[in-house]
């Protein structure tokens, strides 16, 4: 049994002393889901090192010992919410719309029903007026409805610390592989979610789009993510999220365009100087992929790329490609 295992099961085990009024050990352990079965006395362990933590007291019914966080304690005191605050709640759950599916989602519109529920109906109809005064769009984004057993298959892997077994449709290669996977992160960027792991079959760190994920099993192997791994790292360079050769680009922007993009952030490496003539210089160290490409083409004549001299003749093909299209 692996230390995240045990966590995990320890989790559930508040989870459920959270919503009852106590529980026996017997109890306990069949409420946990298959996959964290096991006997009472590994419960019984389980309770002990929780009591270091939390307020767990034993009460004695009928000579029988049931365990009960203790009163008071179940439940976070009641919290105030300002009108402004629930505005700020609408807000964050439009937001977080693109994972419509995900247990982040679930857990979030769970918190926003009890707030409504609790909220005066005059005050929460005050709220949603205002929300049309400032709509949000989430802009492009991948819809997870369909793969949210897929992404729980997920996340107990990575908490488990277990290899995966897919198939996976392979969009460059246009045909579905199988794959044997140590799952490390579950990332979220540019409108999607993906599976980063250690591939078995290119023996190295690898990206995958979850909604490309075409069957998913977790294995009973287990896993120790390679020592010198760090995720921070290995998607710094990404400039959406592919990644790539990193390279040192330079652009130079118009007045017209210098005026809104200079106060966005395209990427954390970002060097901008706005220069007396209204231009926009700007210096990116990121990964040479098509994101990078497609995204400097939306600028169309209104940038110039000052270097590398690779990227302007992939600029120069894909406009040629562009114009040749029927």
């Amino acid at each position: 049994m692996s230390r995240n295992d045990q966590v995990t099961r320890q989790w559930m085990l508040l989870q459920r002393l959270e919503n009852a009024k106590g529980m026996t050990l017997s109890q306990l352990a069949a409420s946990l889901p298959e996959d964290y079965a096991c006997h009472p006395r590994t419960i019984r362990r389980d309770l002990e090192a929780l009591q270091t933590r939390f307020p767990l007291v034993q009460d004695r019914i009928d000579g029988e010992a049931y365990w009960k966080l203790l009163e008071g304690f179940r439940n976070l005191p009641t919290l105030t919410f300002s009108t402004t605050e629930v505005l700020a709640l609408f807000f964050s759950r439009n937001l977080l719309k693109p994972l419509e599916g995900t247990y982040m989602k679930d857990s979030l519109d769970s918190a926003f029903y009890k707030v409504a529920a609790a909220f005066p109906a005059e005050g929460l109809s005050y709220v949603e007026h205002l929300q049309e005064n400032f709509p949000i769009r989430p802009g492009p984004h991948k819809v997870y409805l369909r793969h949210h057993r897929t992404i729980e298959q997920i996340t107990r892997a990575i908490v488990r610390q277990h290899t995966l077994q897919m198939r996976y449709f392979s969009a460059s290669q246009n045909r579905t592989q199988e794959r044997s996977l140590d799952p490390y992160r579950l990332w979220y960027a540019a409108g999607a979610l993906y599976l980063v792991g250690y591939c078995h079959e290119r023996k190295d760190v690898r990206m995958f789009a979850v909604d490309r994920i075409r069957s998913l099993a977790i294995s009973s192997n287990s896993f120790q993510p390679l020592p010198d791994f760090d995720f921070n790292a290995y998607i710094q360079d990404a400039f959406l999220a592919m990644r790539g050769k990193p390279i040192d680009v330079e652009l130079l922007f118009s007045p017209s365009a210098a005026s809104w993009a200079k106060d966005q952030i395209w990427h954390p490496s970002q060097r901008s100087v706005l220069r007396k003539d209204g231009r926009l210089r700007m210096t990116l160290h990121v990964s040479d992929t098509p994101e990078l490409l497609g995204w400097i083409l939306h600028f169309a004549s209104e940038v110039q790329v000052v270097r590398p001299e690779s990227l302007r003749e992939k600029l120069r093909q894909e406009a040629r490609r562009i114009l040749e299209n029927p």
